[in-house]
């Protein structure tokens, strides 16, 4: 095994158990996860920037004011340190870019994805001590400061603008054509939000045939978490496949056949059939 391969499954297995902890820490996992796409630093203690990134968001933290009460003034004052003073938003063209999904490039940007620019809200937060939370919208990801009941919602997307509830509505309505329901703005769990992240990933690899590679990876880290959805072990098998490990993709097809077969017998027939044909490809 190479030292690449072997630090890769070091960090994979740091992923999992951290993924499977009482309180899963969501800056490592987003740490971790950005490893995967951040091209390492040859002889540097810190290859992957992860703890460079831990420290420097204990010291954008350590830039909020002390003592800040109440859930509006905890807004208020990181979107004057995040958005103002830092320069923390986003724009389009940062939904084309992987570094946007990367939370070490994020932090060195400044740009990203809204549920990038969240987490660094949140985890800034929260090292300040703030009551802070995800907040899971479709199609927008944006934080909630104090009680949830309170509804003290801010857009790190837009630099930290106060979200309404006529705002929310609005956000969710463009999103969807569907109304905002009550469930839709529950605090996020941090290996939700883990999940959304590779999947935002995920379709951006989908949009790119010649990115198999983060496609891969970024289907392993999901498969990974504790609860998944069961199809990912179908689409990395597809995956394989089409990058030419036609072996491994039919084992894993017939594997997932296996699952299928007391639910849906005719779809793990049909399954079988694409890991006969897989394997066909070899002849």
């Amino acid at each position: 095994m190479s030292s690449e391969d072997a630090g890769r499954d070091a960090r994979r297995k740091r992923f999992a158990e951290e993924a499977r902890a009482e309180r899963p820490d969501l800056a490592l996992l987003c740490l971790l996860l950005g490893a995967e796409a951040s091209p390492p630093s040859p002889g540097d203690a810190d290859p992957y920037g992860v703890d460079a990134a831990q420290i420097e968001l204990d010291r954008l933290a350590g830039l909020l004011p002390y003592g800040a009460r109440g859930a509006r003034a905890w807004a208020s004052a990181l979107a004057e340190l995040l958005g103002g003073r830092c320069g923390f938003g986003g724009s389009s063209p940062d939904y084309q870019r992987l570094e946007s999904s990367v939370l070490q490039q994020v932090l060195r940007r400044r740009r990203g994805l809204p549920i990038l620019l969240s987490v660094v809200w949140i985890e800034v937060a929260r090292r300040a001590g703030a009551p802070v939370y995800g907040v899971a919208l479709p199609g927008h990801f944006v934080v909630g400061f104090g009680d949830p009941a309170e509804r003290v919602l801010a857009d790190p997307f837009a630099g930290g603008a106060p979200l309404s509830g006529e705002d929310a509505e609005l956000m969710v309505t463009g999103a969807t054509g569907a109304p905002l329901e009550s469930s839709m703005l529950v605090p996020a769990r941090p290996l939700e939000t883990v999940l959304r992240i590779l999947n935002n990933v995920r379709a951006w690899a989908s949009a790119r045939p010649e990115r198999t590679d983060v496609a891969l990876w970024a289907l392993e880290l999901s498969l990974l978490l504790p609860a998944h959805p069961a199809k990912l072990r179908y689409e990395r098998a597809q995956l394989l496949v089409q990058r030419g490990e036609f072996l491994r993709g039919a084992a894993e097809m017939d594997e997932y056949a296996e699952i299928v077969d007391g639910i849906e017998p005719t779809a793990a027939e049909a399954i079988r059939h694409r890991a006969r044909a897989a394997r066909a490809l070899l002849n």
